[in-house]
């Protein structure tokens, strides 16, 4: 039998509301240019401590210190680029330095979008809710709009 959606193999069958088929994994990730920023900045941070440190150690080692936390950042976001999978298994979220940690799709209670205004701009963080854990990710974290992930996660998510 053929129907009008894709012929008689059903797994070629349009469907317009959830897919319920296995689909690949997507994934989002820091943009590339934001660790080579934060390097930058760590060696910014640097020169200009011994530009104004003046003799003074203290302000030197402030501005030290200062560059090894930015570096120690681009590190994290050099070896662990990718913040969040999707697949039909469930969502794997980055824990700790560089783990990795899978929540299965029945742990997930909430995918939700966090939207407050500070200083004129509004800020978006990405909340998935996994009962005991709350993980959050802002758009650096990203390389997309918390908006679009959510979206992208929501149609992910196998129907109940």
């Amino acid at each position: 039998m053929i129907d009008a959606c894709g012929g008689g193999n059903p797994a070629h069958r349009w469907h317009a509301g959830r897919v319920t088929q296995t689909s690949p994994a997507r994934q989002w990730r820091v943009p590339a240019s934001l660790p080579a920023a934060k390097l930058a900045g760590a060696v910014l941070l640097i020169a200009l401590g011994l530009l104004f440190a003046d003799g003074d150690p203290v302000r030197l080692a402030l501005a030290v210190l200062a560059a090894a936390a930015l570096a120690g950042w681009a590190v994290r976001d050099l070896v662990a680029p990718v913040r969040l999978t999707v697949d039909p298994a469930g969502l794997t979220v980055i824990h700790g330095f560089a783990g990795r940690r899978l929540l299965p799709w029945s742990t997930v209670e909430a995918i939700a979008v966090d939207r407050r205004p500070r200083l004129g701009l509004t800020s978006e963080t990405l909340e998935i809710d996994a009962g005991n854990t709350l993980h959050l990710f802002g758009r650096y974290d990203l390389g997309a709009t918390p908006e679009e992930v959510a979206t992208a996660l929501r149609a992910a998510r196998p129907v109940r």
